[in-house]
């Protein structure tokens, strides 16, 4: 069973490496928030690494159907990851697969091999794309879809609302709201 965790930290650490700027710090962070072990000091060459594996998962995020994600998820699966494999991590953590080299590969690989797999996972289990880029304007952060339902748009209700206000005040402004015109 993946862990709930693995989706998540995909997400999250997609969205942090979006950002510009942003520090080693902030990443290790996120890492250690979802359950890395620490210390963690990121170089300035593995923070590039972790970008560049972000990128291509938001790829998956941004595919406009489950077909399209699947596809590039096997692109990745083909040519970024390496074979699945069992590990413990010498007896340290519970049996769980891997896609990465080793227990000891760069964290971009590491990144992009577990993100690769979580989002396998998402797709198999509700044959749906694993989440999206948030619809909001100028925001981009993606998401996972949290289940059933319909497909999320937004990556936070504050976007959500966001748009619903700004569309709202957009169409009392064109004259076809009460009081246009007042």
């Amino acid at each position: 069973m993946l862990p709930r965790t693995a989706p998540a930290r995909t997400v999250d650490l997609v969205n942090a490496l979006a950002e510009d700027g942003v520090s080693a710090d902030v990443v290790a962070a996120v890492l250690l928030a979802h359950g890395e072990s620490g210390p963690i000091d990121l170089t300035g060459e593995q923070l590039a690494e972790l970008r560049a594996a972000a990128l291509l998962v938001r790829e998956v995020f941004a595919a406009p159907s489950v077909a399209e994600a699947a596809a590039r998820l096997n692109r990745l699966l083909a040519t970024r990851t390496g074979p699945l494999r069992l590990t413990s991590h010498d007896g340290s953590t519970p049996w769980h697969p891997h896609l990465d080299s080793d227990d000891e590969a760069p964290w971009g690989e590491w990144f992009l091999a577990s993100s690769c797999l979580a989002l396998t996972v998402l797709i198999w289990d509700r044959q749906r794309p694993p989440g999206g880029v948030c619809a909001s304007g100028g925001c981009g952060r993606v998401f996972v879809h949290a289940g059933g339902g319909p497909v999320k748009r937004y990556c936070s209700r504050r976007c959500a609302t966001r748009v619903r206000v700004a569309e709202h005040r957009r169409g009392r402004n064109s004259g076809g709201g009460r009081g246009a015109g007042a």
